[in-house]
């Protein structure tokens, strides 16, 4: 027997992007271990990526190329060979470009986090046909924008000192489920002394185990944070000199702020008004003291209306009580800013014809899209799907909507995918894409500095294909003659990165793959003397950027579309708001078919407040109707304190075909978009809830 260990990465999106060391003996993977020398794995994986030899090894792997011989939706095909599927997809693609190549529509976001299986070498296909683009909008976009606009790019705390903070706050998310290693330094920093605060409208797991949790509305945590700020500035609880040095408009936000009182924002957050002052003063007594205040903003807080404006107002607030100064102060909502990544040596965008017409389409409306009939304004109807690192018909919002769009039956869908998930079912062709231990990638991170290389444990299974030979076999068979697309893997790798930036220059692609991970090489403390990345090179509170876009330039409260105080009339007929934050054992709607994953879930299920279910005669274990007027889905009802009234908790994403009404949460979404960034707005619905 030979052995050997193979240092990779796990490719999904969690923060984490943890540092793996896969076990081979004769060709097969045996097991899945975190590198214990890695700083942020430090040896420890979540539940789901350490059975991933389940995963890659499952009896329903895509093992060769299929056509479909059914109606769309339905589920059956018959194989067919490499070369057929191939030629296939060329000449439809070649019939639809020759109408007009905007009809084209590619649909992937993280299926895969790798650089090289991601948005490299598809991108360059889909710019040489001269396809729409698209705006891969599902996840972090009005949070990006947000943040942008306040301090620059996304750059934050280094989580590496998370366990030396004093006071950390977990806003908007559940890192026990999601950021499974930011959790344990923030266990240490709890022994160490630490006070923790989670803001969330559910008691997750995360917040059942921090000192305080503050149960805000949904869609309220701009007007807590403009709460905050009301209290800080009002009892002085401010560093005057940061503020004078490194921040620009405090005077314009002091007057923002002054009507934003505890009072006031308590009754739209649904909290106590000592609440809302009891957090301000832990937040400001605690950085007068010279104690490092760290927040950690995830993406529950951008999932609503206002989710730009939300991560906007929170990254204000660091700058206001000087809590940059410290290593482990500031606020963290992602660290993908800090890598110097070569995005167009990847995608190659020169290779779009030139003058010619463009569009770009976002992911988060893709249901509207598809069923667009195409105009002169919006350009041609969309002829032809390309699915890669995506499934659309479970993830996206107001699904019915999503599913009518892909069952066209003048709609060409290709999908790649690992399984026959939701939307392969809807595919004319379905290719089989390797997993991650079957092919190279480059990784970066958006929740700790290291850039990360993952070798092939194995070869290939069944007649599995990397994304990347794929689009290569398609670019031949599309008769496109650019050196480029016969690039291998490990040249697209070695192209990731740049290496001559000073935050990576002290490495190399051939380093990385032996080493297997290296840390970007950046302050520790990012913005104790300024330097933010913003126009000004300061904190923005007032931001001449968002003047210039039409958009508000202080810190605002957007209040949701659909809220029992926003909407009053709506709510009268769906009184309980509803939110679908991950579920532990999945991750988006990847394992979901790991069968002892979702053993562990047992069903969907919805959590329900005690006098929510009492009103509707509902006791738990009860299977209960979901619905709005954009659909409905059917899950069994857990009565707990952990939602809080009027409050609907939907622990997603389920496969729709593996439920029992084969729908999952996202029939009753809105695909409504965020004040900025085109973000989905998955967080921000009311529904009403009936025993069955």
């Amino acid at each position: 027997m030979s052995s050997n260990v193979v240092r990779a990465v796990c490719p999904h999106d969690c923060p984490d992007t943890c540092a793996l060391l896969v076990t081979v003996q004769d060709g097969v993977a045996t097991e899945v271990k975190g590198d214990p020398d890695h700083p942020t794995t430090a040896g420890v994986l979540c539940t789901k990526v350490a059975r991933y030899t389940e995963r890659t090894y499952h009896p329903d792997r895509l093992l060769y190329p299929q056509k479909r011989v059914g109606k769309k939706g339905e589920g059956k095909f018959e194989r067919i060979s490499w070369d057929e599927a191939i030629e296939t997809i060329a000449y439809r693609l070649k019939e639809i470009a020759a109408r007009n190549p905007l009809a084209i529509m590619p649909y992937s976001y993280a299926g895969t986090m790798g650089l090289v299986q991601g948005e490299s070498m598809a991108a360059r296909v889909l710019h040489k046909l001269g396809a729409s683009f698209l705006d891969r909008t599902i996840c972090a976009s009005a949070g990006g924008v947000g943040y942008k606009y306040t301090l620059g790019d996304r750059i934050g705390t280094d989580v590496e000192q998370t366990q030396n903070a004093r006071l950390i706050i977990i806003w908007g998310g559940n890192p026990i489920a999601s950021n499974l290693h930011f959790w344990t330094r923030v266990q240490e920093a709890k022994r160490n002394g630490a006070k923790i605060i989670a803001i969330d409208p559910y008691r997750s797991l995360s917040a059942e185990k921090c000192h305080q949790h503050i149960a805000v509305r949904a869609g309220t945590d701009s007007a807590l944070a403009l709460g905050m700020m009301h209290v800080l500035i009002k009892e002085d609880l401010l560093d005057h000199d940061y503020i004078a040095q490194y921040t620009l408009g405090f005077e314009q936000l002091q007057q923002r702020v002054a009507d934003w009182t505890p009072e006031k924002v308590a009754e739209i957050c649904g909290i106590s008004t000592e609440e809302v002052i009891g957090l301000a003063r832990d937040y400001g007594e605690g950085a007068k003291r010279g104690e490092p205040s760290l927040i950690r903003m995830n993406y529950g807080v951008q999932r609503t209306h206002g989710g730009g404006m939300a991560v906007r107002n929170i990254s204000c607030l660091p700058a206001l009580v000087g809590a940059w100064r410290h290593a482990a102060g500031g606020v963290l909502l992602s660290s993908s800013g800090g890598f110097v990544k070569n995005s167009d040596a990847l995608a190659r965008p020169d290779l779009f014809p030139a003058n010619h017409p463009s569009r770009t389409l976002n992911m988060s409306d893709v249901g509207n899209t598809l069923l667009h009939p195409g105009s002169d304004e919006f350009g041609p109807k969309v002829e032809a799907v390309i699915v890669y690192n995506s499934n659309p018909v479970a993830i996206a919002p107001e699904s019915a909507v999503v599913a009518q769009g892909f069952a066209r039956d003048d709609l060409f869908t290709v999908v790649l995918e690992h399984f026959q998930t939701d939307t392969a079912d809807y595919a004319d062709i379905l290719l089989p894409a390797t997993t991650q231990l079957e092919h190279l990638d480059a990784h970066s991170a958006y929740g700790h500095r290291y850039m990360m290389a993952s070798n092939p444990a194995i070869a290939p299974i069944g007649e599995a294909k990397p994304n990347t030979e794929i689009f290569r076999l398609l670019a031949k068979a599309l008769g496109f003659t650019e050196a480029c697309f016969t690039e291998s893997d490990d040249e697209l790798g070695a192209l990731a990165f740049n290496y001559q930036h000073a935050r990576t220059q002290h490495t190399n692609w051939e380093q990385l793959k032996q080493t297997g991970w290296s840390k970007l090489n950046m302050p520790e403390i990012p913005f104790a003397q300024g330097g933010f990345t913003t126009p000004s090179g300061k904190c923005e509170f007032y931001s001449q950027q968002m003047l210039d876009a039409g958009l508000d330039p202080l810190p605002a409260y957007i209040p949701p579309y659909e809220s029992v105080i926003s909407n009053p009339q709506l709510a009268a007929k769906y009184p309980l708001a509803m939110i679908s934050p991950p579920a532990r054992n999945f991750l988006n709607s990847t394992f979901v078919n790991v069968k002892s994953l979702r053993d562990t879930e047992g069903e969907p299920h919805i959590d329900l407040h005690p006098e929510d279910a009492a009103a509707r005669q509902i006791a738990a274990g009860n299977m209960v109707r979901i619905f709005n007027d954009r659909g409905s889905f059917v899950a069994k009802a857990r009565v707990t304190e952990k939602a809080k009234p009027g409050l609907v908790v939907a622990l997603s994403i389920w496969w729709k075909k593996l439920a029992s009404d084969q729908k999952n949460a996202n029939e009753v979404t809105s695909q409504r978009l965020t004040d900025m960034g085109g973000g989905p707005t998955f967080y921000d619905l009311l529904v009403q809830v009936e025993k069955l």
